[in-house]
């Protein structure tokens, strides 16, 4: 009998605390879908603001944004954690042109910079186009076929995945090494097709990296719009000696002092342990950053909010980070960890949302600490809303050097489909955010980080 009571209070216990967690989750929701400033917030720093390019006056203008935003939202205490950070300028609006005398053609290709990448000057380059496919096409052509040429990545996405961004994960890399594998074999420039499955005539910019154990020489490089990269593409099959002119005006300055932003609600039990979530303040210069990541700051800095709005008293001590320098160098990430590990603080988790403002799908959590199957327990009480999965997998950029740490990361994952329509182009804008899908991925963050708080010990 007194097992069988035993029992009774154990189930009892159980389903009492599953409503109460239900009853709390629900009053998240109606606290985002109802009083968040999300969106608000979003537009002041899209449209006040703009792009937020690491080392300009618009990302430093952001720092100051972010920390009044998160005092606002109710914060305890604001950190400006500093780091120095990459200052690279696009400079004057560049030019890509096809000329081809056998076609009498002389187009102008869509075209943009890719960050990082050195400039050309006034003079520009023309040459003639060789396209590959992929690296190991570029290395059986060889130095012979490549010298003194322009290299063309035609690679597309592969339309199958499912998740876009397995395809974008695969294609990146002509855009990061391709300049580099191209001037080992003596190139003159690099071009690479935009990193979209869109047919449009939008180009992609993103940032490049000069590989010296590639190649000593740093080459131009630029993305090209989908459409420009098929019009080249059906140009060189008519006329393979047909000539591209280039021109940028990039430039790479000093490093410039920079700053994380950090706001924290203190802990009521365990102020020495820290749940963040976090997004990146910077952003690429062509457009305002709207859902890269825009979207990801206000949703982090809106947990602050939740948590003072609802009267909720933490356990653990609540982090909001804006991290700088995501887009071109993750000086951000790796000063917060080295902060972090410099003061011995113990985080139980961090969160990363940089995948834009989209209807939210899931979590993607690491098993470091158990989190992963600790998670997967509590699927059923975001389920109503729309969370599908909670997968294996970890946190983004920011969260690599914490990883590294031991830090049980996560990756908030809204609907991917079409994220890379805009991804790092002139159309991340405001407007192409939707206020109810980036309210409804705030709730999705702030009820995950409410539910870590009150399970983990």
């Amino acid at each position: 009998m007194i097992k069988k009571i035993i029992f009774c209070f154990i189930i009892y216990t159980s389903v009492k605390a599953q409503n109460q967690d239900s009853i709390a989750i629900r009053k998240i929701y109606d606290f985002y879908l109802t009083k968040s400033n999300c969106y608000k917030n979003l537009d002041v720093l899209s449209n006040k603001i703009g792009g937020r390019l690491s080392g300009s006056k618009q990302a430093q203008d952001a720092v100051y944004w972010a920390k009044e935003a998160m005092y606002n939202a109710g914060a305890d205490t604001v950190i400006l954690q500093p780091c120095m950070v990459p200052h690279w300028e696009r400079g004057k609006k560049e030019i890509c042109m096809l000329t081809s005398a056998k076609l009498k053609l002389n187009m102008f290709l869509k075209c943009i910079a890719l960050g990082s990448s050195v400039g050309t000057g006034d003079k520009g380059i023309t040459s003639k186009v060789i396209e590959v496919k992929s690296f190991e096409e570029l290395e059986q052509l060889g130095e012979k076929n490549i010298k003194g040429n322009i290299v063309f990545y035609n690679v597309f996405f592969n339309q199958t995945h499912i998740k876009t961004g397995t395809a974008y994960g695969e294609t990146v890399k002509y855009r990061s090494k391709g300049a580099s594998y191209a001037a080992k074999y003596g190139a003159v420039a690099s071009v690479v097709r935009s990193m979209t499955s869109v047919a449009d005539d939008e180009p992609h910019t993103g940032n490049m990296n000069y590989d010296t154990t590639l190649s000593k020489t740093k080459i131009t490089t630029l993305a090209i719009s989908y459409k420009a990269a098929d019009a080249l593409h059906d140009a060189l099959v008519k006329d393979n000696a047909l000539q591209l002119y280039i021109e940028t005006h990039c430039q790479k300055l000093p490093d410039v002092l920079s700053y994380n932003v950090v706001g924290q609600i203190t802990g009521s039990q365990k102020p020495t342990e820290y749940i963040i979530t976090g997004g990146h303040l910077d952003s690429w210069d062509n457009g305002q950053g709207a859902h890269d990541d825009g979207a990801g700051v206000v949703q982090s800095i809106d947990v602050l909010q939740m948590y003072k709005a609802l009267a909720i008293k933490p356990k653990h001590s609540i982090r909001a980070v804006a991290f700088m320098n995501e887009e071109n160098g993750l000086k951000g990430g790796e000063a917060y960890a080295k902060f972090a590990k410099d003061n011995k603080e113990k985080h139980i988790a961090a969160i990363e949302t940089d995948a834009g403002g989209f209807t939210p799908r899931g979590f993607s959590v690491d098993t470091t600490n158990g989190l992963y199957n600790l998670a997967i327990t509590w699927h059923y009480l975001l389920k109503p809303y729309f969370i599908e999965k909670i997968d294996k997998g970890g946190g983004g950029a920011d969260l690599i050097d914490l990883e590294k740490q031991g830090v049980p990361c996560i990756g908030f994952e809204p609907d991917s489909q079409r994220y890379f329509d805009i991804h790092h182009t002139a159309q991340d804008t405001f407007d192409k955010v939707n206020k109810r899908e980036l309210e409804l991925g705030a709730a999705a963050i702030g009820a995950l980080i409410y539910l870590i708080d009150n399970k983990l010990n």
